[in-house]
C-alpha cells in the first residue's frame, strides 16, 4: 500500500494506490467530474449494496491507453485488487468511479490526467497527461462496521428448539463469495459438517449467524472478512479480504448434556401394567433422523422388533425410553447420539445423529411371568372342576395383546377338543383350562414362554409374542386316575382272562381282546380314558399285556393293575 510522498520506481501493480498530490475532487455520483466518463455496461439484477466512501472493494480490472495498448491488469496476476475507497489509496478518478457500484457490476471508466497521474505521468509506464481507460469488475464489498447478515429463507412450522452456545450441529452449506462463486459446498461431498457452535471451532461470523436456527431452517450468513479469514484467507481457496455466503440448512441439532426427550402420542385409557427393566417387548418402530429422514423401519419387514429392555440389548437411549410403556402406547423418543450411535454412526445412520423413533408397543412380558386368568362369569353350579385327564370342548378367541385376531372356533362353527394335561394344548393353555366349571367364561392371558415362544408359529403367531384367549367351556367328561387308560365300573371277575379266551386255547389274540374290551364299555361295566382314540388305546393295553412281543397273551403273561379292585386296569 502507497502513501503520501511515493517516489518512483514501483512495479506497475502498484500503480492504482498512487496518490495524487493535493485535495482529491469530492464524490457526488457517477461522473461529478465533466472529465469523468463512466459507463455502465452491466448491472446485476439485484442490487443490495452499493459502494459508498469508507468501504473495502475487492474488483478486476484492466487498465489501457486510448489507443487500446493495456498497460497493467489484475486477471494476469490472478488476484483481485483490494483497497478501500474515498480514504486516498487510489487514484483520484478511481475513488469517484467506484463509488455506487455493485458487487457484478461492470463499468468502463475514462479517466482524465488530472484525476490520474496529471503533467507527471509515471516514468517508463503512464507517460505525462495519460487519459486512462479502466474496465472494472466489482468483485466484493464491505465496510470495518459491518456485521454477520442473516436471511431466513425457510423456517419450519414447528421450533422446539434453537442454536445455542456449546451446542454440537450437523448442517450441509454451499459457500460463495458475494460474486456468486462457488468455493466449497458440503452437498459436493454428501456429508454435513458437523461441529460444536459458540466455542471456535468455527470461524466467529459462523459461529455467531449458526445461532438461533431451527432444525429444519434455511438462512442465507453473510460474513465480512474481519469475522471470517481475514487478510491472508485459508491459502487455498479463499483469497485474503473476502466476504463470505454461506447458505446453509440445519438438519441436526443437540449438546452433550443431553438425555432422551419423550414425548406420549397416544397412551390406552386402560393400563394395567407398564414396562420395567428385565421385560421383553415386541414393538414396532419408524426410525428417523431430526429432519425426517428415514434410516430403519419395522414396518417396512413386516416384523415387530423383540427385546430386552434396561439390559443392554438395544442403544443406551431406547433401552431408558421404552421403561414404563403400557401395551398399545405410541410414543416419540428423540435420542441424543451420545446415547445413540455416537461419533461413528452405524450404516446409513450418520455420526454424531440425533435419532428420533416413534414407538408402538405390541406387547411385553417378564420371564417371571405366569399365565394370568380373569373370570368373566360362573354359572350358580359351578361344582365340577376341570381337571387332568378331563375331556373337554370349548370355544375360544385368540388374540394379540394389541387386539390382532389369530384365531377363533366360534369362526369355524365348531369346539376345540382335548384331554386336559395330555400335553395336546401350549402349556399355558392347559394351566389355564383347569379349575373351570362347564359354562364359565374367563380370559387368559400366556406369556411365550408358556405359549409358542421365541419361533412362534410360522404364519400364525409371531415369535415372542403373549396371546389372550377368551374361553367358554361348554363340556366336560370327566378323565380317569392319572396313569389309567381304562377301568372297571365295578367288580373285576375273577375269570378274567377265561371270558377273553373265549375259544379257551389258553391264548388272547389282539381281535379277541379288543371285542371283549369294547363290549365291557358298551355294557357299562368299563370305561375308556376319554378324548383318545379308543382302538389305539385298547391295542396299547394289548401290547402291554403282550410281554414277549409275539402277538398273543397267556394266562402267564396276563395281569391286571395293583390297584384297588374298582379302578384295575388291563
Amino acid at each position: 500500500m502507497a502513501f503520501r510522498g511515493w517516489r518512483p520506481p514501483l512495479p506497475p501493480l502498484l500503480l492504482l494506490l498512487l496518490w495524487v498530490t493535493g485535495q482529491a475532487a469530492p464524490v457526488a455520483g457517477l461522473g461529478s467530474d465533466a472529465e469523468l466518463q463512466i459507463e455502465r455496461r452491466f448491472v446485476p439484477d439485484e442490487c443490495p449494496r452499493t459502494v459508498r466512501s469508507g468501504d473495502f472493494v475487492r474488483y478486476h480490472y484492466v487498465g489501457t491507453f486510448p489507443d487500446g495498448q493495456k498497460f497493467d491488469s489484475s486477471y494476469d496476476r490472478d488476484s483481485t485488487f483490494n483497497v478501500f475507497v474515498g480514504k486516498g489509496q487510489l487514484i483520484t478518478g478511481m475513488d469517484q468511479a467506484l463509488v455506487g457500484m455493485c458487487v457484478n457490476e461492470r463499468r468502463f471508466v475514462k479517466i482524465p490526467p488530472k484525476l490520474a497521474y496529471g503533467s507527471e505521468g509515471v516514468s517508463g509506464v503512464i507517460p505525462p497527461n495519460s487519459v486512462l481507460h479502466f474496465d472494472v469488475l466489482l468483485m466484493d464489498i464491505w465496510n470495518s462496521e459491518d456485521q454477520v447478515q442473516i436471511h431466513t429463507y425457510f423456517k419450519p412450522p414447528s421450533c422446539p428448539r434453537t442454536i445455542q452456545v456449546s451446542d454440537f450441529v450437523r448442517y450441509h452449506y454451499n459457500g460463495t463469495f458475494l460474486d456468486g462463486t462457488l468455493f466449497d459446498s458440503s452437498h459436493n461431498r454428501m456429508k454435513t459438517y458437523d461441529t460444536y457452535v459458540g466455542i471456535g471451532w468455527l470461524i466467529p461470523g459462523m459461529d455467531k449467524g449458526l445461532l438461533g436456527m431451527c432444525v429444519g431452517e434455511k438462512r442465507i450468513i453473510t460474513i465480512p472478512p474481519f469475522l471470517a479469514y481475514g487478510e491472508d484467507g485459508d491459502g487455498k481457496d479463499i483469497p485474503g479480504q473476502a466476504s463470505l455466503v454461506f447458505d446453509v440448512a440445519l438438519l441436526d441439532l443437540h449438546n452433550p448434556k443431553d438425555s432422551i426427550s419423550i414425548e406420549n402420542k397416544v397412551v390406552p385409557e386402560n393400563c394395567e401394567r407398564i414396562s420395567q427393566s428385565g421385560d421383553f417387548l415386541r414393538y414396532h418402530y419408524n426410525g428417523t433422523l431430526l429432519d425426517g429422514t428415514l434410516f430403519d423401519s419395522s414396518y417396512s419387514r413386516n416384523r415387530t422388533f423383540d427385546t430386552y429392555i434396561g439390559q443392554g440389548y438395544v442403544i443406551p437411549g431406547l433401552d431408558e425410553g421404552l421403561l414404563g410403556v403400557c401395551i398399545g402406547e405410541k410414543r416419540r423418543i428423540v435420542v441424543p447420539p451420545h446415547l445413540g450411535y455416537g461419533e461413528e454412526g452405524r450404516g446409513n445412520i450418520p455420526g454424531s445423529a440425533v435419532l428420533v423413533f416413534d414407538i408402538h408397543v405390541i406387547d411385553f412380558h417378564n420371564p417371571s411371568d405366569s399365565i394370568s386368568i380373569t373370570s368373566h362369569y360362573k354359572p350358580p353350579d359351578c361344582s365340577v372342576l376341570s381337571k387332568k385327564g378331563d375331556y373337554l370342548k370349548y370355544h375360544y378367541n385368540a388374540s394379540l395383546l394389541d387386539g390382532t385376531l389369530l384365531d377363533s372356533t366360534w369362526n369355524l362353527g365348531k369346539t376345540y377338543n382335548i384331554v386336559l394335561g395330555s400335553g395336546q394344548v401350549v402349556l399355558g393353555m392347559d394351566m389355564g383350562l383347569r379349575e373351570m366349571c362347564v359354562g364359565e367364561k374367563r380370559t387368559v392371558i400366556i406369556p411365550p414362554h408358556l405359549g409358542y415362544g421365541e419361533a412362534g408359529v410360522d404364519g400364525e403367531v409371531p415369535g415372542s409374542a403373549v396371546l389372550v384367549f377368551d374361553i367358554e367351556l361348554l363340556e366336560l367328561v370327566a378323565g380317569l386316575p392319572e396313569g389309567y387308560m381304562f377301568i372297571w365300573n365295578g367288580e373285576v371277575s375273577p375269570n378274567l382272562f377265561e371270558e377273553i379266551d373265549k375259544d379257551g386255547n389258553g391264548e388272547v389274540l389282539l381281535e379277541e381282546f379288543s371285542e371283549y374290551i369294547h363290549a365291557q364299555v358298551a355294557s357299562g361295566k368299563g370305561k375308556l380314558a376319554p378324548g383318545f382314540d379308543a382302538e389305539l388305546v385298547v391295542k396299547n393295553m394289548f401290547t402291554n399285556q403282550d410281554r414277549n412281543g409275539d402277538g398273543k397273551v397267556t394266562a402267564e403273561e396276563f395281569k391286571l393293575k395293583d390297584q384297588e379292585a374298582k379302578h384295575d386296569e388291563l
